[in-house]
């Protein structure tokens, strides 16, 4: 009888010893989201720094640049819903972040869609079906003849 007194304390010791032992990598998992947070700032500011005081980005590093933060977006939107309630991550940070990744999913779009434009006007240009640009010349293929007879 004695033998099974001392055996139940120590199964609940061992029951809360492996419990918290869960808790403890939990809790850990929650500074994971840090990292995320530096990648998307310094995508951020990539973009930003290419895109400059007046200038407008190029629409072929826009796309790689926003496709880098979509990425990451795509991540830290998953870890926030994974990890929201464990975590306590307000409310208003989860519904900013997803914002955020929901402009950055339409930007990518866009720029991706000019890039790809841009790639087929290019390629129609240099096997000079370019289809006439400016004042109907050839456009990106090359050179405009100078037309002839008196000015």
């Amino acid at each position: 009888m004695r033998f099974m007194a001392f055996a139940l304390p120590a199964a609940v010791v061992a029951a809360i010893v492996s419990a918290a032992a869960p808790v403890h990598a939990q809790s850990a998992s929650c500074g994971e989201i840090t990292p995320l947070l530096a990648q998307r700032k310094s995508i951020a500011d990539k973009i930003q720094a290419a895109a400059g005081k007046g200038k407008q980005i190029d629409a072929k590093t826009a796309c790689a640049s926003f496709g880098q933060l979509v990425s990451n977006g795509q991540t830290l939107v998953k870890f926030i819903d994974t990890n929201k309630d464990w975590c306590q991550i307000p409310d208003s940070f989860s519904q900013g972040i997803k914002t955020d990744h929901t402009r950055a999913v339409a930007i990518r779009s866009k720029a991706c869609n000019v890039a790809a434009q841009q790639t087929r006007m290019e390629k129609q240009a240099r096997e000079g079906g370019g289809g006439g640009g400016l004042l109907g010349g050839p456009g990106l293929s090359g050179s405009m003849a100078v037309p002839k007879g008196a000015l």
